[in-house]
This record gives structure tokens, sequence and C-alpha cells, in this order.
């Protein structure tokens, strides 16, 4: 197995420290905090713990409450909100330094058949014609706001094997474009044997679904990114319907859109399809966007 991929698969297999209560630990990230991602995926393996195996997210609905600390354990206490004949919910929080950085309501429900439609997949090339997303970003190294953030970003992004339909933002740094972006993504290898359960693959799209959502908010406005040092940003909460089953390790497409930015919050939502054309999630985020502090007193 790829080393980027288990190491991501080892910061998911959370401790149990007591019952419905957990600790995880933290691996790289672009800025100084943990990743958002990284602190929503863990919430829901914890969750997902104290759920019968016959259950599967089917939402969840979270808030970042203050920045992580990446150099301290995160404490993931559950609480067993209701546990009824087709669904469960639970409520994660997760807690460094004696507070609160993160709140999580999960709800689970037992396979049932129905009524089904969907929107149609959009356009998109087969992945396999498309560089990495580390080969697309080295050709903007010198965009970066300093020489560590390119390899920060390659650590970062290790476990996923990311390609940009279109250029990133930081290839667009001062030429605002619409405010729309698509991503392939998958593991970097495939998940086998004992740890192959539709859990860990939700669990691990939630982890990626945070990396590129804000994307179309800084291309509609010519900005490159916490990378790029132009924008002073971090999540503010992230919501995820899971519609239909899907495997983290085959290419799944993450369309992605702003519809609106304002007092100094955006808002992105995406909708990631598998390869064959099914809807499987969607994802709507606001996130805090906001321009440094110099320029806005020199605007």
């Amino acid at each position: 197995m790829d080393e980027g991929l288990r190491t991501l698969l080892d910061l998911l297999d959370l401790e149990r420290i007591e019952q419905d209560i957990y600790r995880g630990q933290s691996t790289a990230a672009v800025v100084p905090r943990v990743f958002g991602g990284q602190v929503a995926a863990q919430s829901l393996v914890a969750a997902g713990r104290t759920v019968p195996a016959d259950r599967v997210p089917h939402s969840l609905h979270s808030y970042f409450l203050r920045p992580g600390d990446p150099g301290a354990p995160i404490v993931y206490t559950v609480d067993r909100l209701r546990d009824g004949r087709s669904f469960t919910t639970r409520r994660v929080s997760a807690v460094q330094h004696g507070r609160p950085i993160f709140h999580l309501t999960a709800s689970f429900q037992v396979h049932e058949e129905g009524l089904t439609h969907q929107e149609p997949m959009p356009a998109a090339p087969d992945p396999e014609t498309l560089p990495t997303a580390t080969e697309q970003m080295a050709k903007y190294a010198d965009r970066f706001a300093t020489p560590e953030h390119l390899p920060r970003l390659t650590e970062a992004r290790a476990a996923i094997d990311l390609r940009y339909v279109d250029a990133p933002p930081i290839a667009s740094v001062g030429e605002p474009r619409d405010p729309r972006s698509q991503v392939w993504f998958r593991t970097q290898g495939a998940l086998t044997g004992e740890i192959d359960q539709p859990l860990l693959h939700l669990c691990l799209v939630t982890y990626v679904s945070d990396m590129t959502l804000l994307d179309s908010i800084l291309l509609a406005h010519g900005r490159g990114g916490w990378a790029a040092g132009d924008v002073v940003g971090a999540s503010l909460d992230h919501a995820m319907w899971f519609h239909r089953p899907l495997r983290a390790d085959q290419w799944l497409l993450y369309d992605q859109e702003s519809p609106t930015a304002q007092g100094g919050r955006g808002l992105a939502r995406g909708r990631i399809f598998t390869q064959d054309g099914h809807l499987a999630v969607s994802v709507i985020q606001e996130g805090l966007i906001r321009v440094p502090w110099d320029e806005q007193r020199n605007s």
C-alpha cells in the first residue's frame, strides 16, 4: 500500500479511550492548524463506531469552532442522540486543550429501496488524461507565498491522487474566472481486505471534500488562496449528504461552484459523481474569506 495512504488510514484509526470516547492524532497541513477535512473525517469515524454495521451515514452537519493544534491529540466524545428502527443519530464533540474545536451531527440509515432520480453528471475529461495536482502545482512554484508551501501541500495530499480539470487558483492570481472548479480524485491505492468497509470509503471522501471546495470562491476574485498569501481563510461549517454507494479508491468527479460571497464569507457547494455518472454526494460549505489586513487598509 502507498505510504501516504497508509499514513491517512492510521490517522483515521482512532484510539478508543472509554466507551464513546476516542483519541486521534494529526498530520501535516498547508497552514499551521489541523486540516478541517481531517477533523470532520475523524469525527465521522468516531460516530460510526457507535452505530450498527448495517447503517451507513446519509448526512452530516458540522461547525468549525476553533483552529485545531496539529501538535496535540484530539479527543472525540460521541453522544447517542437516537437509535430508531431505520435511523441512528450521533453528535460528536472534538476537544483540544479543554475546549471544543469542532461539532458534528451525523445521521445513519439502514438500506431502503425507494423513488430515485438525480441531476446528470457534468462533462469532464477522462482523469487519466490529466496531470496530477503535484505536477500542475509545480509549474507555479514561484507564486507560493514561501518556498515551503509547495512541499507542505504535496505532503498534506500524499494519500490522494487529485487532478484539476482546469488550472488551480494559484495559476490565476489577478485573473478572475468563472466561479466553478472540477477535480477528479481517488486514494493512492486500493482498499482491500478488512479495511474495505462502506464507512471508511465515506470517511475518506469526507476528508477530501474539504480540500478544494472553497477554490471556486477564490477563482471568482482572481485569488490564489492560503498558499499564495493573498487571502486569509478557514472553513466555518460543512454539510454533506451521501446519496449512493461509492468507492474512495475509484475515480470520483468533484464538481464545485460558488453562488455568492459577502461579508468576509463565501458559500461553496459541490457534487461528487462516480465515474459511471451516479450522483453520490452533495456538499455545502461556508468559508471565511478575507483579504490581508494591509490590503484592506490600502484599498
